[in-house]
């Protein structure tokens, strides 16, 4: 393999960290951010609808920039954009401005997103061999770090504004310094220029159509990052609510999930290798689907974390063979394609906790017994009868 080409797919790993990293950063200074700005968990939660705003618009502004200007060109921007965005929540005084704030870094982030999965598209095809989940373990890695600095910052008594501002900043660089590795875009014939005529001619649905497969990608996506939204959401939740544990037992529920889908994507290359696409995806999805099932019925921690352990495992190498499937379709449309999919997926892991707190209002019914409700209060006794 060329020197080159295994420094583009060392930039890549660059990337995928750095992006894992800066989200991982936001996501630890939640809490403090919430207290300073004086807002409820309702009034975040809704603030949070534009985070993903911003991210499905940047996914589709970068997509189409990657397939016109190139990823070598996109890819080191959207990561400036994003390391200088990161501040903008820890400036935040009030509900309107971490909202705008929250606007900005989205987009940066869905920016950064796009286009480094486009480039792992195209450092896959020079590969000719499966390497996409491995730069989504990565990701897994850059919120490791996240949280490990986020927590020494926070016992350093470091605002929110300095621990951005500080991470921004080293982002900043970081995306700058491996940006000269990335593949350039490949020399193409050039194509004989159609008069204007033809042009008029070939019909319009011929100019815009997206191939029917992408679309179906982008469903399959949708429905698997709508699970990992789940168990982003309510692995911790479901066990402390509905078993009981303690807070720190909780936690761990999270935690075997993230453990198993970083060794699931770290595997799923070489397993894709052997067995195809196809399979990491069918039979991971059984797998998941077996995980959350034990996780619904388990009566004890530790069978549900052993569910959760499933859960993670069998979503691992679905996302990674859906993105690569989107960007191999078309070469030409590649961050097209990739921004379609991986834009849909993502409102699909945003849709998540909602879509199960809907189904919940409207099966809450169930609960009434149907028995005939017990008075109020006690009839008075009768009085006694006058003589």
């Amino acid at each position: 393999m060329n020197r080159p080409l295994r420094a583009a797919r060392v930039a890549t790993f660059v990337y995928f960290v750095l992006d894992g990293t800066l989200m991982g950063m936001w996501l630890v200074q939640i809490p403090a951010i919430e207290q300073r700005v004086g807002i409820s968990n309702a009034t975040l939660g809704s603030l949070l609808v534009l985070l993903g705003l911003g991210a499905f618009i940047g996914m589709q502004v970068a997509g189409r920039l990657a397939d016109r200007i190139g990823t070598h060109l996109v890819v080191p921007a959207a990561g400036v954009l994003c390391g200088a965005a990161l501040v903008l929540p820890g400036l935040a005084r009030d509900p309107w401005a971490l909202a705008g704030a929250l606007l900005v870094f989205g987009f940066g982030n869905g920016c950064l997103d796009v286009s480094m999965n486009t480039h792992a598209v195209h450092v896959e095809k020079a590969y000719n061999r499966p390497v996409m989940s491995a730069f989504h373990a990565t990701f897994s890695v850059g919120g490791v770090i996240a949280a490990l600095v986020g927590a020494r910052a926070t016992s350093a008594g470091m605002s929110p504004t300095a621990t951005l501002g500080a991470a921004g900043a080293v982002g900043i660089v970081i995306a700058l310094l491996p940006a000269r590795s990335l593949l350039a875009p490949a020399p193409t014939s050039p194509a004989p220029e159609a008069t204007a005529a033809e042009r008029l001619r070939e019909p319009a649905a011929k100019r815009r159509t997206v191939p029917g497969r992408i679309w179906i990608l982008a469903a399959l996506a949708l429905m698997c990052m709508l699970c990992e939204g789940v168990a982003n959401d309510w692995s911790a939740l479901e066990a402390k609510n509905i078993l009981g544990a303690p807070a720190a037992t909780a936690s761990f529920a999270y935690g075997t999930y993230a453990a198993t889908m970083t060794i699931g994507r770290l595997l799923a290359d070489r397993v894709s290798r052997r067995f195809g696409s196809a399979a990491v995806l069918r039979y991971g999805a059984a797998t998941g689907a077996i995980g959350i099932t034990v996780v619904a019925l388990s009566p004890w921690i530790w069978m549900t974390l052993a569910g959760w352990a499933l859960f993670g495992l069998g979503l691992s190498g679905s996302v990674p063979q859906l993105f690569s499937a989107a960007g191999h379709t078309d070469p030409a449309a590649a961050g097209a394609n990739v921004s379609r999919v991986a834009g849909l997926g993502y409102l699909g892991m945003l849709a998540g906790p909602a879509l199960l707190l809907v189904i919940a209002a409207a099966t809450a019914g169930i609960l009434r017994s149907g028995t005939v409700r017990e008075p109020k209060s006690e009839p008075e006794p009768e009085m006694a009868q006058r003589p």
